[in-house]
């Protein structure tokens, strides 16, 4: 069996109690960075194998690891922070493990997106999430196909490209359009910058920005 558990994405207070009791109790624990979840394990007491799962050797071992848990042991998957699968990995040993008749089981918990949608002030009936921007090839041609994106939009980026993918944003969709940026969530410096997207691009380009970044932007107005 293969669990994919969730992890704080700040406060290790936001870690659930039955994910604990898996992590206590599973055969083995895939991490995204062992030093990172070495940390975390710690801090609970937890005792349980680690070994290294993440994009570099994920395609060499996803296979293996599939076998081992279909003869019969019991796995968790972490990654550095939040839930593992969500612009993290995860995707691959998920559907090998469903090939294989391998049962998976998703624990509910953090993910960084949800907290900065609800309290971002836009709309949270229909939203797309599209995660991290292309760094190079294909960027512009992705804006330009969410140009007419009518749903409120989230995306993921890091605090050394804010500016750029906010500019890029001014670009395509115009600077009046409405925008939440949340830095640093549950963390002791958490902030969220709302306002339009000129206004928020201003209000960071006179920062020292530190944190992962959540962006939401309003879709375009039906009318």
């Amino acid at each position: 069996m293969l669990y994919i558990v969730p992890t704080p994405i700040g406060n290790l207070g936001d870690i659930t109690l039955r994910a604990l009791e898996v992590l206590k109790t599973v055969n083995l624990i895939l991490a995204e960075d062992t030093r990172t979840s070495g940390r975390l394990l710690k801090h609970f007491e937890i005792t349980t194998e680690m070994i290294s799962y993440h994009q570099h050797n994920e395609h060499h071992i996803v296979n293996r690891l599939a076998d081992r848990m279909r003869n019969g042991e019991t796995m968790a998957l972490i990654t550095d922070a939040g839930t593992p699968a969500i612009s993290d990995p995860g995707f691959l040993l998920v559907r090998e493990c469903i090939r294989n008749g391998v049962r998976v089981e998703t624990l509910p918990g953090a993910t960084a997106f949800v907290p900065a949608l609800v309290n971002s002030g836009l709309p949270v009936n229909k939203f797309c999430f599209e995660g991290f921007l292309p760094l190079k090839k294909g960027r512009q041609t992705y804006l330009q196909s969410l140009m007419e994106e009518g749903r409120t939009m989230v995306f993921y980026e890091s605090p050394n490209r804010l500016l750029k993918t906010l500019q890029d944003f001014i670009n395509v969709f115009g600077a009046d359009r409405q925008c939440s940026v949340s830095r640093e969530l549950s963390k002791l410096h958490e902030e969220n910058a709302r306002g339009t997207l000129q206004e928020v691009y201003n209000h960071f380009s006179e920062k020292n920005i530190k944190g992962e970044i959540v962006i939401v932007i309003a879709g375009k107005d039906a009318k």
